[in-house]
C-alpha cells in the first residue's frame, strides 16, 4: 500500500476526569495499556495506543483528565500534560459522559477550540442509559456549542458504536505512511506499564484513603532470565500513609503485590517475581523537582 493510500496521524482523547478516556483507549486498541479505576487522576501521563487497520494507523493519545482546580504541582502537571498534546495532534476527541455537561466540560471545550484542530465528540457511557429518549435533545444541545466533525454516542464498556468512531477518525487523518509496525500497540516501555499496574491496584484497593498521595517508581527490572524480577518503591507523603499502604500485619501491601504481580504476568505472559517497598518522600506531589525525579516530565 503506497503513502497516498494510507493514512496516519495523532488523535488526542481529552475530557474531564472519569469520563472513560482510558477505558475507551483500551477498547479501541483491543488490549489494556492504560490503567483504569473509578477515581480522578488515575491517568497521570500521556499514553499512546496504536490501532492499525483498513489502511489507517491511528495514534491515540490518552491524557489525564483536565480540571479547573490546579493548586498542587501534580495538578498543574496533569493539566500541562493534557494540554501539551494539542500542539501536535491531528484530531481531537472530546470525551463526555452521556447526559452530563458541566462547567468543566464547557471550560475544556473552550480550551480545545483555541487549538484550531478538527474535533469529534464521543458521548460515552450510553450503555448506562435505561431510557435513551433524552439522548437526542442532549446531542442537539452540545452540537450547538461549537463546530464538530461529528458527535458519536459510544460505550467504552460494551464497544457500542466504536467502529463508526474509528471510521470517522481515519477519514480525518492526513495521507501518510505508517509510523509504527502493524503489530505494535504502544510506544511506552514495559517498565512503565509495570509501575502503572502496581499503581492501579493501589488505587483500587485503597479506595478513598490516599490514591493521590502515592506514586510508584521501578527500582529494578531484570528480564534476562526465565522469571522477570521487579523491585518497586511505593512513595507516599507522610509516615501515617505508609502504615495504611502496608496494612495490618502487612496484609494490604501483600494483596497489592499479589494482584499487581498477576496483572504484570498477564501482560508479559511470563512468571514475575515482584518485591515492593513503601517509603516516605514528604510533599512530593507539590514539589516540581521531586515530580521530575519520579518520572513526571511534561512532553516537549
Amino acid at each position: 500500500m503506497t503513502q497516498e493510500q494510507t493514512r496516519c496521524g495523532y488523535v488526542a482523547l481529552l475530557g474531564r476526569p472519569n469520563v472513560g478516556k482510558s477505558s475507551l483507549l483500551n477498547r479501541l486498541i483491543g488490549q489494556k495499556i492504560s490503567i483504569t479505576a473509578a477515581k480522578p487522576q488515575t491517568t497521570r501521563h500521556s499514553i499512546m495506543g496504536i490501532s492499525t487497520r483498513d489502511g489507517a494507523q491511528i495514534l491515540y493519545i490518552d491524557t489525564p483528565g483536565m480540571h479547573l482546580q490546579g493548586r498542587s504541582a501534580l495538578n498543574r502537571y496533569l493539566n500541562r500534560t493534557a494540554g501539551g498534546v494539542l500542539s501536535y495532534v491531528d484530531v481531537i476527541v472530546l470525551v463526555v459522559e452521556a447526559l452530563r455537561w458541566g462547567a468543566e466540560d464547557e471550560d475544556i471545550l473552550r480550551r480545545l477550540e483555541s487549538a484550531g484542530k478538527p474535533m469529534i465528540v464521543a458521548v460515552n457511557k450510553v450503555d448506562r442509559l435505561k431510557d435513551k429518549r433524552p439522548l437526542l435533545p442532549y446531542l442537539q444541545q452540545v452540537s450547538g456549542k461549537a463546530t464538530f466533525l461529528d458527535m458519536i454516542p459510544v460505550s467504552a464498556r460494551s464497544g457500542e458504536n466504536l467502529q463508526p468512531l474509528e471510521q470517522t477518525l481515519a477519514s480525518a487523518l492526513p495521507s501518510a505512511p505508517f509510523a509504527y509496525p502493524d503489530d505494535q500497540v504502544t510506544d511506552v516501555s514495559v517498565r512503565f506499564l509495570a509501575a502503572e499496574l502496581i499503581r492501579e491496584q493501589l488505587t483500587r484497593l485503597l479506595q478513598d484513603e490516599l490514591p493521590y498521595s502515592l506514586t510508584v517508581d521501578i527500582e529494578q527490572f531484570d528480564d534476562s532470565g526465565n522469571v522477570v524480577r521487579i523491585g518497586a518503591i511505593i512513595w507516599v507523603e507522610r509516615t501515617g500513609q505508609k502504615g495504611i499502604v502496608i496494612g495490618q500485619k502487612g496484609r494490604m501491601l501483600k494483596q497489592v503485590g499479589m494482584q499487581a504481580r498477576e496483572a504484570i504476568e498477564r501482560m508479559l505472559d511470563r512468571p514475575v517475581h515482584l518485591e515492593t517497598w513503601v517509603k516516605v518522600r514528604s510533599g512530593w506531589s507539590d514539589d516540581e523537582r521531586a515530580l521530575q525525579s519520579l518520572g513526571y516530565r511534561t512532553p516537549d
